[in-house]
């Protein structure tokens, strides 16, 4: 037993807005939507609510994305960062987590 630190690590990621402006989104997350290993969808009734752990809103326009990670499949929220990990794998982080933990380089 013991008190250990996380080694530093650089990542790649951006904050999802949810919309669909792939000009904005890195090769490397648009090559995951056409391989199929994120998706975005919208949820057939328009509505949102709290988080309080997150302190944001979810689902906002009913937007949101599902993400096939190594853990399985995780969702994300607009507002979400998106990270490409250092094996290449993608995965979402709730931005204030995100914030918390990275800082930009």
């Amino acid at each position: 037993m013991g008190k250990y630190c996380k080694k530093p690590v650089i990542v790649d990621a951006f904050q999802w807005t949810g919309d669909r402006n792939q000009e904005e989104d890195p090769e490397w997350f648009v090559e995951c939507l056409k391989k199929g290993t994120a998706k975005v969808y919208k949820e057939t009734e328009e509505y949102s609510y709290y988080d309080s752990e997150a302190s944001v809103p979810i689902f906002e326009n009913g937007i949101y994305m599902e993400i096939e990670t190594l853990e399985g499949t995780m969702r994300a929220n607009k507002g979400d960062y998106i990270i490409k990990g250092v094996q290449g794998e993608i995965y979402p982080c709730k931005a204030n987590i995100f914030n918390a933990t990275y800082e930009k380089v």
